[in-house]
């Protein structure tokens, strides 16, 4: 039984490790080790199968690792066929196209937001949005949409938990849901990171339940109030045609 239990352990430090890197592409042995929160010759130990295995690969050059190519061949065997950050991508490229700004598609997992698919902006200046970044839900244009039209057991077990922050009110925080209900978009300025701007709205499938959301971001430079209350109609149309390409 003890035995048993090393072994689980053992797995999940080694997924822990490869979670390290949804942030960042190289990773130094220390870096990760301060991550996971390990003894550098554990975490070395545990690179050292992870890399034998191809899961990560070393830089002799720089002694960083970085994400081998069995995860490409594990990700090219996941079902597409109703997988919508697969299913949708051609409408968000269209969508970047005609907005010229990077288009995100979120869904909600536990007490975050995780980005599950995105497509960059071809403009010298943009904003880059990683694939499997997590933010909070408390702060951002997408993660009060992701509030707004959850369920609203759901929206009220997630403000009333241990991870919300107290300087967030719910009163306040509450009435700006009910704003967005009625608007059918969100928008944030330098919410969560400076100098940045983004509109999002709810994909909701036939029978009017909230799927994902769907968002544009950009400089705050380019992307004024003005702007965004242009985008907005704009996204509500595209999200609709996603929403009616998934079965209810």
């Amino acid at each position: 039984m003890e035995d048993s239990k090393l072994t689980v352990r053992a797995v999940e430090r080694a997924l822990d490790i490869l979670i390290c890197f949804t942030d960042d592409t190289e990773l130094g042995l220390t870096e990760i080790a301060g991550r996971v929160g390990l003894h550098k010759s554990t975490v070395h130990r545990l690179l050292a199968s992870l890399e034998n295995r191809g899961f990560v690969i070393r830089d002799d050059s720089t002694d960083k690792y970085r994400l081998g190519l069995r995860i490409l061949e594990l990700s090219a065997n996941m079902s597409n066929a109703d997988e919508p950050s697969q299913l949708w991508l051609p409408e968000m490229e269209a969508l970047r196209d005609r907005l010229e700004e990077t288009i995100s598609l979120y869904v909600r997992d536990g007490q975050e937001r995780v980005r599950i698919q995105a497509v960059q902006s071809n403009q010298a200046i943009r904003r880059v949005a990683p694939v499997g970044a997590r933010m909070p839900l408390y702060v951002g244009a997408s993660s009060k949409i992701l509030l707004a039209f959850a369920e609203e057991g759901t929206r009220s077990e997630i403000m009333r938990s241990e991870h919300w922050p107290e300087h967030v009110a719910h009163s306040e925080f509450l009435e700006q849901l009910d704003e967005i209900r009625g608007l059918g978009f969100a928008t944030s300025v330098a919410e969560r990171e400076p100098g940045a701007a983004a509109v999002a709205v709810p994909v909701l499938n036939r029978s009017q339940q909230l799927i994902a959301v769907l968002a544009v971001s950009g400089p705050s430079s380019r992307m004024t109030p003005e702007v965004m209350r242009e985008q907005a109609p704009v996204l509500m149309e595209t999200a609709a045609r996603l929403g009616r390409m998934v079965k209810a």
